[in-house]
């Protein structure tokens, strides 16, 4: 990770880790670069956001910068992060950015930089506009130095592009070969992204819809609903009787589902559920899927039984992505909801992964604790603990202590993970086990070691 930008792009709170002047500033550098590549016309970037207060103050800055160079810039306004990545391949743009912090609080935000053909900017291109940032310069960027500005008829400008996101919606819409009707389906927005596109989609395809968390004020995204808090919908689920629910992430790129009974059936459930149905259909390359160390061991023993095959990656669906590419792998994610379908998409899309979900269903017509018969996940705890300095904190002696003998004592029947947040100040301790009680204790116990740091 740089100094800016990690594991899903520049992130942190709003005018304090992340502030307009460096969006105005990633803006200045991304369409200079992209322009000096051109031989004619402007570059024209494509920008989406989602509904934090501080989204339409990033957006602005942002455009200034790029315009100021030399771009042409079309907003997408408030949309998902799949839905720009979409629209930036489709209609052929030399960049898109997203304005979200996903699942975060609404106090935080982020720039998200998508490549041409839909993927996330690699290390190279931010390690460069970190340094421009900063003012360092390497003997390749000196004219970066005196960045010059765009004058004349050269000044970029901004456009309205609200038909792209409508066009994604179409495309949606399209991928589906059944039909909805009578179908009665809870959708939690989480005050996000996905308000405006979830339901019309599902209505468009004749589902009767149950939505909630879709008011939002620019201070609710991700507030005690969506996927990382999918209890408002279970209860929805569970009153209404309805047929099965998808709750979303801030910008729409994550989808934890609730099966007609009102269970969680998260993504490595969606894993189980699509990777199977792809396999007896033979649409499963090498019958493979791609999953990060996260996934649960119970996966991996469901997979066993099917006959697949797993490929484990970092955590980050930027990882997941570039394994599938490398490969040609069909699908792929996290436990979180971020599930990339290789067919139809470039990064986790929430709203695709849900619809996907409903084709297994309607076509073996079966609901989605059925299709999770065959699935028993090991009990799993994980502990995030808020830190000042992770690299101290993980590279405690005490930690790697408790560590060890914690894995002594589970043996080949558990395991721990330990790793750095990509995205917040926290260490993510993870303990899995036959036992939720011991989950617990060994969790409680290796956090105990870190909370001074």
């Amino acid at each position: 990770m740089g100094k800016y930008f990690g594991t899903d792009g520049f992130r942190g709170r709003a005018n304090e880790d992340l502030t307009a002047d460096h969006a105005y500033k990633i803006g200045r550098f991304l369409g200079w670069y992209l322009n000096k590549n051109k031989s004619s016309d402007k570059a024209r970037v494509v920008i989406g956001k989602d509904t934090r207060r501080s989204s339409y103050m990033f957006e602005s800055a942002l455009s200034s910068g790029l315009t100021a160079s030399g771009a042409d810039v079309y907003l997408l306004h408030v949309t998902t992060t799949p839905s720009v990545a979409y629209i930036t391949v489709s209609d052929s743009f030399d960049c898109g950015i997203m304005i979200s912090a996903s699942h975060n609080p609404f106090y935080d935000n982020g720039i998200k930089l998508i490549g041409s053909k839909g993927e996330k900017i690699g290390d190279n291109m931010t390690e460069l506009i970190e340094k421009y940032i900063d003012g360092i310069y390497d003997a390749n960027l000196e004219e970066v130095n005196r960045l010059p500005f765009a004058k004349d008829e050269d000044i970029g400008r901004t456009f309205d592009y609200f038909s792209g996101r409508n066009r994604y919606i179409g495309y949606l819409i399209s991928l589906c070969s059944h039909c909805f009707k009578d179908i009665r389906i809870g959708l939690d927005c989480s005050n996000g992204s996905t308000w405006a596109i979830a339901n019309s989609v599902f209505q468009a395809l004749g589902a009767k819809t149950y939505v909630i968390s879709a008011e939002p004020d620019g201070t609710n995204i991700n507030k005690l609903c969506g996927s990382t808090h999918p209890q408002n919908l279970q209860k929805l689920v569970r009153e209404k009787n309805l047929d099965i629910g998808f709750a979303f992430d801030g910008d729409g790129d994550r989808c934890i589902c609730v099966d007609n009974e009102g269970e969680i059936v998260d993504g490595d459930g969606i894993l189980y559920v699509c990777g199977k149905h792809m396999k007896e259909n033979g649409k499963l390359k090498d019958s493979t899927v791609v999953t990060t160390v996260m996934s649960n061991l119970g996966l991996y023993k469901a997979f066993e039984k099917v006959g697949i095959k797993a490929v484990t990656t970092d955590v980050g669906d930027r990882f997941v992505h570039e394994c599938m590419v490398k490969n040609d792998y069909s699908i792929g994610g996290e436990q979180s909801g971020h599930i990339i379908f290789s067919k139809y998409a470039t990064t986790g899309d929430g709203i695709l992964t849900a619809l996907m979900i409903m084709e297994v269903c309607l076509e073996k017509k079966l609901n989605l604790s059925e299709l999770m018969k065959g699935f028993k996940k090991f009990p799993q705890t994980l502990k995030n603990v808020t830190v000042s300095n992770k690299t101290d904190a993980i590279n405690s002696k005490e930690l790697l202590k408790r560590k060890k003998e914690a894995e002594k004592e589970l043996g080949e029947s558990g395991r721990i993970l330990i790793r750095e947040s990509g995205t917040e100040p926290v260490i993510r301790i993870m303990v899995e086990c036959e036992s939720k009680e011991k989950c617990n204790r060994i969790s409680d116990w290796l956090s105990e070691s870190i909370i001074s740091f």
